[in-house]
Parts: C-alpha cells; structure tokens; sequence
C-alpha cells in the first residue's frame, strides 16, 4: 500500500512519497526513452557513425544560433569536456562528416559545418528514428496524460529547484 502524499493549503508537496501510480509513470517513461535510444543507436551503427558522432551531427544541424555551433557549444550540447568534443570532431572530420573553420570574429573560436556525407548520414537516421517517435507517440502521450494528471497542478519542484 502506498502513502498518498500530503499537500498543504497552496498545493504543494509536503511529503517525498511517490504513489505506485507516479512510479509506474516514472518506469515506462524511462524504459520508453531506453527503447528510443536503444534503436537510434543502431540507426548510427547501421549508418558507420557512433552514436556520440550522429549525436553531434544532430546537435550542430540544430543549433539555432546565428553562427554555426562551436567546440565548446558542442561539448555543452554533448555534456562532455572539451578535449573530448575536440577528439570527436576530428574524427568526424576524417571521416568526411564535418568541416572545421575558424571564425571570422574570433580566430580562436572553431566553427563546425556538416558536410553532404554527414548531412545524408544525419538525414537516413533522422528519417528512421522519427518514424519510430512516430510509433511510440500515442504510449509517450499516454504517459504525460498520467504525469499531468497525477501532478494536479504543478505541486512537483521544478529542475533545479529543491
């Protein structure tokens, strides 16, 4: 049996508790997420590309910016260091991928560009996992229905927030 959690007069949370019901929601989602992933990665792997390089060429044909993603904006995206990002880059680059320039700005700065083999590669997976959203659309909405629903009104904390 589980607690019901208690909230006071404003609608927040007063307990940690979690009802079998919130983490039932929080399991399918997570094994939803792990199945997307999952299959995306084989998508690179059938593509030649790791999954850390189809996530760079994704995040660099993302970036809504005015000027072209950076290492160092790639490696935030990417939630790695620095060096890490640079390594990766280079590879990329050898294989035909990316294209490494220098910014007009700031010559220290190194913008990155997707060539039309990383641009094929990255539109192939791209195609093939929204498909697969696609599929899993109507589980992921069923999910947030019950997430919304057990929220009741925003009582959860926030990121960030305790």
């Amino acid at each position: 049996m589980s607690a019901k959690p208690s909230k006071t007069a404003a609608g927040k949370r007063r307990s940690a508790r979690l009802s079998d019901a919130e983490y039932a929601a929080l399991g399918q989602f997570r094994w939803s997420m792990r199945q997307f992933l999952q299959f995306s990665e084989e998508g690179a792997r059938e593509q030649g590309i790791s999954s850390q390089q189809h996530q760079a060429l994704l995040a660099i044909r993302s970036h809504p910016g005015p000027e072209a993603l950076t290492i160092g904006g790639l490696a935030e995206r990417l939630f790695i260091k620095n060096h890490s990002a640079l390594e990766l880059v280079a590879r990329m680059a050898e294989n035909g991928l990316v294209e490494r320039t220098a910014s007009d700005e700031d010559r220290r700065r190194v913008l990155l560009r997707i060539l039309p083999r990383g641009a094929e590669i990255l539109e192939t997976i791209s195609l093939r996992n929204l498909g697969q959203l696609n599929e899993t659309a109507e589980i992921l909405a069923e999910i947030l229905d019950t997430v919304r629903r057990l929220d009741g009104g925003g009582a959860w904390p926030k990121r960030g927030k305790a």
